[in-house]
């Protein structure tokens, strides 16, 4: 979902998600709700971080939950690094209903942390250099 985020936030982005033990498709309800916010998820795919860690980055972004688990280190050659730590929807349980609307809760929190994100780390630094 912070992948789509972003890259609706600036096209011209270029932005990788990725995991150390990835599910073997994005989550269908991950896909739902972010297609209610008019960004399609459809055509993603799940990565595991390994096949990034020889690529250069300006920015590392784990968003694992820190209160389930401790976040991996991408140990790739990286400028800066963050941790917006959210809650795995996918873990949710309870009737359909109930699990969604814990997408939709964590979907409207990625929105809200990562656009912050943008508008302070990444276009505030791209205007400075324009």
């Amino acid at each position: 979902m912070a992948e789509g985020f972003l890259k609706s936030f600036d096209p011209n982005l270029i932005v990788y998600s990725a995991g150390t033990t990835p599910a073997q498709q994005v989550h269908p309800l991950a896909v739902k709700v972010m297609a209610e916010v008019y960004i399609d998820l459809s055509k993603y795919y799940t990565k595991n971080v390994n096949q990034f860690i020889h690529k250069s980055f300006d920015y590392v972004i784990t968003v694992c939950d820190n209160a389930k688990d401790e976040c991996p280190v991408f140990l790739g050659n990286v400028r800066n690094r963050f941790h917006i730590g959210f809650e795995d929807p996918a873990s949710a349980v309870g009737t359909e209903k109930e699990i969604q609307a814990v997408f939709r809760k964590t979907r409207d929190k990625i929105q809200k942390e990562i656009h912050k994100f943008y508008k302070t780390k990444i276009k505030n630094k791209e205007e400075s250099i324009a």
